[in-house]
């Protein structure tokens, strides 16, 4: 009885099962390189927020008069030259932090404001109610992996 044929099939058999694993590997890898992506969006939508606080911490003149509640987002380059009202500091903040997240972050976006309840809104829509003396830092992104939108919250009284 012949048995040369039955070590070529062994030998295919192996190169298959061999390339099914070198696939689920590859998938692994994918994902995890995602994963990687995911969570350094995350960090820098964190680091954003805290950069958010420190303006506020430093600015408390415009913090105690509510100049950081929802600021209108103004582009002041006297602030940065000769110095500025508090007021208008809180407003050319809020366009220079609004700037980074959409520069930093895939369809960035964030607010800063007065919020009962923090965890809530979108971009377009951020209800910020105003309530409460906790300031809420929100921030939000397109992640790459899904495309859904993702949101990091930060609370805190300067």
């Amino acid at each position: 009885m012949a048995s040369g044929g039955y070590t070529l099939i062994e030998i295919l058999v192996s190169v298959l099962v061999l390339a099914i694993g070198l696939l689920g590997l590859a998938q692994l890898q994918l994902f995890s390189i995602q994963n990687t992506h995911s969570s350094h969006l995350r960090s820098v939508a964190t680091s954003l927020a805290y950069d958010m606080a420190d303006r506020v911490r430093a600015n408390p003149a415009a913090f105690q008069t509510g100049g950081y509640n929802n600021p209108a987002a103004v582009q002041d380059g006297s602030c940065l030259a000769a110095g500025c009202a508090p007021g208008a500091m809180a407003g050319h903040d809020a366009y220079e932090w609004q700037f980074d997240v959409g520069q930093q972050l895939p369809s960035g976006a964030g607010v800063i404001c007065l919020d009962g309840t923090p965890n809530d809104g979108t971009p377009a829509a951020p209800a910020c109610d105003g309530g409460g003396q906790i300031y809420a830092i929100k921030v939000w992104w397109a992640d790459d992996k899904t495309g859904n939108l993702q949101q990091f919250v930060t609370n805190f009284e300067p």
